[in-house]
């Protein structure tokens, strides 16, 4: 039923238990997984080149971290997993890339990294479930 999943992974807590239920999702009905993270540009009124290069090293050591976590996560799952970083504004890049790759299912957190409130729906997913071109399960 679910054979290509796509999961949005921020990196938060949610992030995580979306990928977890994704996997659990796939290893099930012998389906993929295609993890997708998107990078926020870089800081465009830097003060220095400097200022611009560390924010660009402390990204790429989150998203290499992320990266390597998740696979070790697909491996103990036996599920087949691509991981794949984009830049840019994170509901637009979803939802392309979604639409992009004919999902059958995406799997989101339930909010991301701001814990605004600890207790209200994110905004990033609340738009993603209502643009989403496939069906969409929430994570808590």
């Amino acid at each position: 039923m679910y054979s290509k999943i796509l999961v949005a992974h921020d990196g938060s807590e949610h992030g995580w238990k979306a990928l977890a239920a994704g996997l659990s999702v796939a290893a099930k009905f012998k389906g993929v997984v295609h993890c997708i993270s998107v990078r926020e540009k870089l800081p465009v009124y830097a003060a220095t080149v400097g200022e611009v290069m560390e924010a660009s090293s402390e990204a790429k050591a989150f998203f290499d971290d992320l990266t390597a976590r998740a696979q070790e996560e697909a491996e103990k799952a036996g599920v087949p997993l691509t991981v794949k970083i984009l830049s840019g504004h994170e509901v637009q890049a979803i939802l392309e890339y979604a639409k992009s790759g004919n999902f059958d299912l995406m799997v989101i957190g339930f909010m991301g990294l701001s814990h605004l409130y600890d207790r209200i729906w994110g905004s990033t997913s609340q738009n993603l479930v209502r643009l989403s071109p496939c069906t969409v399960i929430i994570v808590k």
